[in-house]
C-alpha cells in the first residue's frame, strides 16, 4: 500500500467493523467479558475516528482505488461477499444452525480479504484474511467444547484481529 489515505481508510473501516464484532461477542458472554468487550468496542471506535480524521486530511493524496478498474473490482468483490454471506446465513437459519452464523460471516469476511489485497495493494490483508478464517473455525470448535456461543469466540477473535490491523493503519496514516 502506497497511499496515506488508504492507510487511514483501513483504520476507519477496520476499526468500525472491529467494534461491530466486539458487539456481536456480547450475545451471552460470560459476565467477566462484558466490561472488556465494551472497552474494546469503544477503543475500536476511537481508532475508526482517528482513521476518519486522517482520511479527511489525506483525501487528495490518492488511493489504490483510483487506479483504472480498481473500484469496479472492489465493488464486485464486496457484492459477492455480501451475497455469499447472506445465502449462507439463510441456509444456516433454515437448517436450524443459526448460532453458526457469526462463524460463517467471519469465514466469508476472511476469504474476501484475499482478492481485496491485490485491489487495495495491501498484502497484509492476506494475513488478516487467514487470521479471520482460523478464528471462524476455532469459534465453532471452541463453542462445541463450552457453554458459549460461537459469536463469543468469533466476536473476540475477529474484533481483536481487525482492531490490530486498524491500529496499524492509523499509525501508518499518521507517520
Amino acid at each position: 500500500m502506497h497511499y496515506f489515505r488508504d492507510y487511514a481508510m483501513t483504520a476507519l473501516i477496520l476499526g468500525f467493523f472491529a467494534s461491530a464484532w466486539f458487539a456481536w461477542a456480547q450475545e451471552k458472554p460470560p459476565e467477566t467479558w462484558k466490561k472488556p468487550l465494551m472497552i474494546a468496542g469503544a477503543l475500536s471506535l476511537v481508532v475508526a475516528a482517528i482513521g476518519a480524521f486522517s482520511a479527511w486530511r489525506h483525501w487528495n493524496d490518492g488511493s489504490a482505488l483510483s487506479e483504472p478498474g480498481a473500484m469496479r473490482r472492489y465493488g464486485i468483490i464486496a457484492g459477492v461477499e455480501f451475497g455469499i454471506a447472506a445465502v449462507g446465513s439463510i441456509v444456516l437459519v433454515l437448517s436450524r444452525h443459526r448460532p453458526l452464523i457469526p462463524a460463517w460471516i467471519c469465514l466469508v469476511v476472511g476469504v474476501h480479504f484475499w482478492p481485496m489485497a491485490s485491489v487495495l495493494k495491501n498484502p497484509s490483508l492476506l494475513i488478516l484474511g487467514a487470521i479471520l478464517c482460523v478464528v471462524a473455525v476455532a469459534a465453532v470448535l471452541l463453542a462445541r467444547r463450552s457453554s458459549l456461543l460461537p459469536s463469543a469466540y468469533a466476536g473476540v477473535g475477529a474484533g481483536t484481529a481487525l482492531l490490530g490491523f486498524a491500529c496499524w493503519g492509523a499509525v501508518w496514516a499518521n507517520s
